[in-house]
């Protein structure tokens, strides 16, 4: 989280953290209690990105690329699926029966996610907005990762200016929350 250089750079770097995390998901045998250390952290690294994204990337995407506005509603769509999927498999230890079907479910979309921003939504960015003003996104993207909410919040407002507003307040309950249950941090 936080890596510097623009808005592309910085969210690809988290693309590749999180494919990090669900390839040492997937090198564990099921059931595996480290499993779900790696999905919460998956879970803590893909909430903080999306609630970057939407804040800032895909009204960023609206502006400035050609068909915008329905690029940015499809980019929501997959956002709201994977946090449905993320709220159920918050509640599933590794060993529940659901926790692989929902894994696998959420590695899946966001594998697609991930594709499809990179292959076709970065390189169309990158062509239509300024350098400077992808910098500037990328500095706005890593401020709204320190404060976003760390938990799945499916109901919660996925555009701007209401999620700006609620966005901050829901982070300080979940890290308080994290901090309280060791959330995403191995327990030993």
């Amino acid at each position: 989280m936080g890596h510097g250089g623009n808005v592309i750079d910085e969210l690809v770097t988290d693309h590749r953290e999180v494919e990090e995390l669900f390839g040492k998901i997937e090198g564990l045998p099921p059931g595996h209690q480290d499993r779900k250390l790696y999905a919460d952290q998956a879970t803590i690294e893909l909430v903080r990105h999306s609630v970057a994204e939407e804040q800032y990337l895909y009204p960023a995407v609206r502006e400035h690329v050609p068909n915008g506005d329905a690029i940015a509603d499809k980019e929501l769509e997959d956002h709201a699926k994977a946090e449905q999927i993320m709220k159920d498999l918050e509640g599933c230890d590794a060993g529940d029966p659901d926790f692989d079907r929902l894994i696998g479910m959420l590695m899946n979309e966001i594998r697609m996610h991930v594709a499809d921003e990179e292959e076709n939504l970065f390189p169309s960015l990158r062509q239509a907005c300024p350098m400077d003003a992808l910098n500037e996104l990328g500095d706005k993207v890593r401020q709204a990762k320190k404060t976003a909410p760390t938990r799945p919040h499916p109901s919660a407002p996925d555009k701007p200016p209401m999620n700006k507003l609620l966005g901050p307040g829901a982070g300080m309950v979940d890290r308080m929350r994290d901090a309280l249950t060791g959330r995403g941090k191995k327990q030993d």
